[in-house]
């Protein structure tokens, strides 16, 4: 029998220098830290993509050189006239459970050919990890299924969502009783540091957040209950119960994970704003 096994791992020089392109070093160090870990720190990343056709790089079902009909009926949908690569879908969702990755679900998304899943909850670290094997392994599926896997934030100009990678987060402290005073000191500390947030959230993203389409201007932070335009999300059942997570909206669909886990763990739990 043979046994094929992927594997996720750093990337150093000779002389055991992280290479440039290693942020999972960077983002190793932050969540060893004594204070982060006693926080364990979840995470649960919606990753949103697109499917393109591969010689037009036009989304997956929308007629060459024109337009399927305007949003409203494709988020969540089914039919062969709304929901465009399900095949594809099902097929990276059970390559993901086989693989042991925390997937916990999929769906259709606002722009027809526009998917995504949903990793976690995942402790620290291995959130970065498992979004960069649950992406390779996608790669591969769109690879054979000869279609194109974009993760541009903004892949359509116009009347279209773009793609985020919406970053779902709650520290032990969070989570136990009287965890919402502690969330909206963390959102505190997240405004604070708004512009250090968009420099690191993904390349692009300018394009995305534009205050439309379900998001929150790029250079205003906001928050709120149960608001999908706003920069912080926090869910009604978190306020009802006084403990919960916050959902983090700004990250582009192109984001690094190791990037911006690492960072709202450091924001949150380690950065002192009276410093």
């Amino acid at each position: 029998m043979l046994l094929f096994v992927s594997v996720i791992c750093d990337a150093y020089t000779p002389s055991g220098e992280a290479i440039p392109t290693n942020n999972r070093a960077a983002a190793a160090r932050i969540f060893s830290e004594e204070r982060v870990v006693d926080e364990e720190p979840w995470f649960g990343i919606e990753q949103e993509y697109t499917l393109l056709q591969k010689n037009v790089k036009w989304p997956l079902g929308w007629p060459v050189n024109g337009y399927p009909g305007p949003q409203g009926p494709y988020y969540c949908g089914v039919g062969a006239d709304k929901a465009w690569g399900r095949d594809i879908v099902n097929a990276h969702y059970k390559a993901c459970l086989y693989s042991g990755i925390k997937i916990s679900g999929v769906n259709g998304e606002v722009m027809p050919g526009q998917w995504e899943f949903q990793v976690g909850p995942v402790v620290g670290i291995a959130a970065g990890d498992q979004i960069w094997a649950a992406r390779y392994i996608l790669e591969r599926i769109t690879e054979m299924a000869d279609v194109v896997l974009s993760f541009d934030p903004k892949p359509i100009l116009g009347d279209w969502n773009g793609a985020g990678a919406h970053t779902n987060y709650s520290t032990k402290s969070m989570r136990a009783d009287g965890g919402y005073e502690v969330i909206k000191k963390a959102i505190d500390k997240m405004r604070a540091r708004h512009k250090v947030h968009i420099a690191a959230y993904g390349k692009g993203n300018e394009r995305r957040l534009t205050g439309k389409h379900e998001t929150a201007d790029i250079n205003t932070f906001s928050w709120g209950v149960a608001n999908r335009g706003a920069s912080i999300r926090v869910g009604r059942d978190t306020e009802r119960e006084g403990k919960g997570y916050l959902e983090d909206r700004r990250p582009a669909s192109n984001m690094d994970p190791y990037v911006v886990t690492s960072l709202i763990a450091e924001t949150t739990i380690l950065f002192d704003p009276t410093k």
